[in-house]
């Protein structure tokens, strides 16, 4: 008699059920490999429980589990007197911590040192690891794999927003178990690479710094922040009435040291307002208005690397309320946190060579032929100016940004042209290597991640 399936109905042992759920019952399609004997989730954790009472008198330390796989941190150090919950749970590092309510979102780790004797309450759930059959780092490493991610979700169970992990189920659902032995070498394997990618990653972080010193050291900069610091730290400050644009002690405490903040020992000072045209007008009338041209919102900007990340098609109709700028013009955000974040460009090859964007940019465009603009680019995009911008914010905390006033204020070393352009291509091969190495990186831990996974689920 030839087999018959059945597109609708599924078969299960009934020594395999242990939930009365179709979305449990049938659980997860993904393949193991098959090399590898599935294991019970049960046989290598189990769960303890060490109660305690919270002593008004003692001081306790406190745990948050990251969602996304984030890890486990110490959170606090608490007196017991502020403390809600009484009655609570001890761990120690080594164990295995999951939160109930959102396992499924990676709220799980491996308890750290420095949160040994800390006290969870009945929220999370510890538990003891078989270190015979399961070594603590793989077992990470597993919890991290999108299959681990479905397991959790299949052995919870629960409205929406109280879909609690079911410790039963949990513990009789089945993991792809390699020996001890090869559990090491996948672990090695694993490390080996994102080793690499950390190193790459120390590397970009390096030269990052290296960027802003050697701007510094050939402009003849000279470091305010010991000087910022005197004021800052004094108990009596005195600021001349000439210095004041603005009141506000922060703001006048650092104002003289702004107006000083790029001063050079070698070179001339020039208010970036004097150098090049800081939000020009930028009338598209004269222009079709079916025109298409680019359209750039702030996600568009990388704050990382201060490049297009796109550019998205609009016309000229549509830019009506929006900033406006073309081709060769510098954007700058001016709003936070996007400003100090280092949200900013040089804009090329937009279509037919005009666009529009965020209100929250400052255009910058220069008609000087003394000027290389990427030099100026390169001088707003440093740290020392962008935390200093910090200094001149308007608006409510949560809608703050840097008025008009400090760009064409801003004193700027100004060497010749040929030098401006040297500089400017030196921090651009700089950062073409930072590029190759977090691109690099990020292959290296994709590749680590991959291996994982491929070789338990094939």
């Amino acid at each position: 008699m030839s087999n018959v399936s059945y597109k609708y109905i599924s078969n299960i042992l009934f020594s395999d059920l242990f939930n009365w759920s179709v979305q449990y019952a049938k659980k997860s399609k993904l393949m193991f490999n098959k090399q590898y004997d599935s294991v019970k989730i049960g046989a290598f954790l189990t769960r303890i429980k060490k109660p305690i009472n919270i002593d008004d008198n003692q001081n306790y330390k406190r745990v948050s589990i990251k969602l996304y796989n984030g890890g486990i941190v110490l959170r606090d150090i608490e007196r017991g007197s502020n403390v809600g919950t009484k009655k609570q749970f001890i761990i120690n590092a080594g164990q295995f911590l999951l939160s109930k309510i959102d396992a499924r979102n990676g709220a799980i780790g491996i308890v750290p040192a420095s949160c040994d004797n800390a006290v969870i309450t009945g929220n999370f759930w510890s538990f003891e690891i078989n270190t015979e059959l399961i070594v603590p780092k793989f077992l990470t490493l597993l919890t991290t794999t999108k299959y681990f991610t479905k397991l959790f979700d299949d052995a919870s169970n629960g409205t929406t927003n109280r879909h609690y992990l079911q410790e039963d189920l949990f513990l009789n659902m089945e993991v792809p178990l390699p020996p001890i032995e090869r559990q090491y070498e996948i672990v090695d394997d694993y490390n080996a690479k994102i080793q690499v990618a950390e190193k790459n990653e120390r590397e970009a972080l390096n030269l990052e710094k290296e960027i802003e010193e050697t701007l510094f050291e050939k402009l003849g900069i000279s470091s305010v922040l010991q000087q910022k610091a005197s004021i800052s730290n004094s108990l009596l400050s005195f600021v001349n009435y000439s210095f004041i644009s603005r009141w506000g002690v922060e703001f006048l405490k650092n104002e003289k040291v702004n107006k000083k903040l790029l001063k050079s020992a070698s070179l001339p000072m020039r208010k970036l307002g004097n150098l090049v045209e800081i939000d020009p007008k930028n009338n598209f009338s004269d222009l079709d208005k079916n025109l298409e041209m680019s359209f750039i919102p702030m996600e568009c900007v990388s704050d990382e690397y201060g490049e297009i990340i796109s550019l998205k098609v609009g016309c000229n109709e549509k830019s009506k309320g929006y900033t406006r700028f073309q081709d060769g013009d510098l954007i700058w955000a001016k709003i936070t946190p996007c400003m100090q974040n280092g949200k900013s460009a040089i804009l090329k090859e937009m279509k037919n060579g005009y666009g529009y964007g965020s209100t929250e940019f400052y255009v910058i465009r220069n008609t000087n032929s003394e000027i290389h603009l990427d030099y100026i680019y390169h001088i707003l995009r440093t740290d020392t100016v962008l935390k200093n911008a910090m200094t001149f914010f308007t608006g409510s905390s949560g809608q703050q940004r840097v008025p008009k006033s400090f760009l064409e204020n801003l004193e700027i070393p100004l060497p010749d042209f040929a030098t401006q352009v040297q500089i400017s291509n030196d921090i651009y091969a700089i950062k073409k290597r930072i590029k190759e190495l977090h691109t690099n990186a990020e292959k290296c831990r994709g590749e680590a991640i991959r291996g994982f996974e491929k070789e338990l689920l094939g």
